[in-house]
């Protein structure tokens, strides 16, 4: 990305920004560099080999899978060529030209659709017309503002057929013990968010691949279950990550809420809806 598009990028006032998009999300979205490294900036990275075992398991039989923020769809791509159709979903330009190119190189069923996840209405994915949703990667801690993600998960709800499932990624809020300056940022997060208007408890901003100011939410296990039964999700599965999210928590009855890395959360949509 050159310079100019660079300033581009950082100058789009507050207000012009999608629902729930920050501005370090917005930057990271439209970066050609971030689309372009991503694969290989992951490439030697085994996170993912759990999440494609159980996602594998979970959405079967075959059907349309939404991808949520698909990014380069390392995620779907499994999928798909194991039998299913895909819909990959998201705001980056740069990141749905990739898939498009995956897709028609190895003649993969991927339809590829540029929207805002805070903004999937009706006409963009329709009422009951996907068998599965995912939403990998912490990409839900992605979006800004509690009522945002909350428009994400009634959104997603809408679009599965009933009996469908949403497989969720988020990060712990407690385990920012185990980091250096975590207690502190824990305390304060804690005070702003509680008494406070900037923030919200579990919001964090930081620097990652070159951009200075991205945007996470971190969730606290109430919080999450929270935001998939209010909605009118059933929790059909909660899976507390390892340190290194390569495996399921061991022992996992033992102060999870601590230890765990953060959840994998399968939510399904009631048969009757």
């Amino acid at each position: 990305m050159g310079n100019s598009e660079y300033l581009v990028v950082m100058q789009i006032p507050h207000w012009q920004l999608p629902p729930g998009v920050s501005h370090g999300t917005w930057e990271y979205t439209q970066r050609d560099s971030i689309a372009t490294d991503y694969d290989d900036y992951f490439a030697f990275n085994s996170l993912f080999e759990f999440d494609e075992a159980l996602l594998a398991e979970e959405f079967q039989p075959p059907g349309l899978v939404a991808d949520l923020g698909c990014g380069t769809a390392r995620a779907l791509v499994p999928l798909v060529k194991n039998g299913h159709r895909g819909l990959a979903i998201d705001l980056s330009e740069p990141m749905l030209k990739i898939v498009e190119d995956k897709a028609a190189e190895e003649e993969l069923d991927i339809r590829c659709v540029k929207a805002n996840l805070v903004e999937l209405n009706d006409n963009v994915v329709p009422t009951a017309s996907v068998d599965y949703a995912m939403c990998m990667f912490s990409t839900l801690g992605m979006i800004q503002g509690h009522v945002n993600r909350e428009r994400v998960m009634v959104n997603t709800l809408r679009m599965l057929k009933p009996g469908g499932k949403l497989v969720v990624h988020v990060h712990n809020f407690w385990f920012n013990l185990y980091d250096p300056g975590g207690p502190r940022w824990l305390a304060r997060n804690l005070l702003e968010g509680t008494f406070g208007r900037r923030v919200e408890v579990g919001d964090k901003f930081f620097a990652y691949r070159g951009v200075t100011d991205m945007y996470l939410h971190v969730f606290r296990p109430r919080e999450l279950r929270r935001l998939f039964t209010e909605v009118g999700f059933k929790i059909h599965r909660w899976v507390p990550l390892e340190v290194a999210r390569r495996h399921a928590l061991q022992r996992p009855w033992l102060f999870p809420s601590l230890r765990a890395n953060g959840w994998i959360v399968v939510g399904q949509k009631p048969a009757s809806a």
